[in-house]
């Protein structure tokens, strides 16, 4: 099977390498001196399930050559989604899987804008990683997982051959009964920390802390819960406690991936994350006065980082 990994930071490196390391045929989409690294020396993952290295297939900027994909793997931020979807309309095949694991809610209304719905399955991850240095990955926390699936929930048979893969990569992995469920409860613990955590620019303990912080976060999070059940989905006031129970066990030094990129002046998923919701309150008839508030406070760093 040809596996194309189309973006290879935290999520793509570390998941595209452990498919490399079970032997599978990788090729990789990447840019700028990480890419550079890669094609010198390979791409190497310091992990707390140990240390590897491997050497894909092809590692470059240009999809014209690699070849095309049985299965693509996105990597990159969610923002960047329709410019891949775009990009890999090119060289995906009748049968081609595309697979996104961004963080967001929206992620597949994205991708079925530019491709043919037969391509596209659901999904999201859970794992801490990143870029360490050019063609250096560090996996720093939680167990990888990837949880996946049909749009429609079925039960198919390339769900299971990309389980398949999965498995002999040796990478936890699941099926679940509502994938967009299940996308939804990631989006709510994410959207929850990293807009305030953006504002703030401050580990998670110190905003925990903080009643006034922490009350903040409860409201962001209701209002996502409120959305989500203005679009039939069954987010519930349980799954809020939940997320409120993986905060209170965060490392005190834990940070957002949004929130370091606002932090550093780099574009980040704003416009998907709180935006998000300001945007599909507004069109459900739903206050969001907690996601709007932080949206506008963060929306000047985020133009200026875009060149806006």
């Amino acid at each position: 099977m040809q596996i194309l990994i189309y973006g290879i930071g935290g999520v793509g490196g570390y998941f595209g390498g452990m498919i490399a390391n079970a032997g599978y045929d990788v090729s990789m989409i990447g840019r700028g001196k990480h890419l550079e690294a890669i094609q010198q020396n390979g791409l190497f993952i310091e992990s707390i399930k140990g240390d590897f290295k491997v050497v894909p297939k092809i590692a470059t900027d240009d999809l014209k050559n690699v070849s095309s994909p049985d299965l693509v793997i996105l990597g990159v931020k969610s923002w960047q989604l329709k410019d891949a979807a775009t990009a890999l309309k090119a060289i995906i095949k009748e049968d081609t899987i595309v697979l996104p694991l961004q963080n967001g809610a929206g992620n597949v209304e994205q991708l079925l804008q530019v491709l043919p719905k037969k391509n596209v399955i659901a999904g999201l991850c859970r794992i801490v990683s990143f870029i360490e240095s050019p063609g250096k990955i560090k996996h720093a926390s939680f167990e990888p997982e990837i949880i996946f699936g049909e749009i429609d929930n079925s039960q198919s048979k390339r769900i299971h051959s990309v389980k398949e893969i999965f498995d002999r990569s040796g990478i936890q992995n699941t099926i679940p009964e509502e994938i967009e469920l299940e996308v939804w409860k990631k989006f709510l613990f994410i959207v929850t920390i990293s807009g305030i955590g953006g504002l703030t620019r401050v580990p998670i303990g110190k905003i925990r802390e903080s009643d006034y912080l922490f009350d903040l976060m409860q409201k962001t999070a209701r209002e996502i819960v409120e959305v989500a059940n203005a679009k039939k989905i069954p987010l519930t006031l349980e799954h809020v406690k939940r997320v409120f129970e993986t905060i209170a066990n965060q490392p005190f030094q834990t940070t957002a991936s949004t929130q370091r990129d606002l932090m550093d002046g780099r574009p980040s998923e704003l416009e998907n994350f709180n935006g998000f919701i300001v945007q599909e309150g507004a069109r459900l008839g739903i206050p969001t006065p907690v996601n709007k508030f932080i949206y506008e406070c963060l929306l000047p760093m985020e133009q200026k980082a875009l060149n806006l």
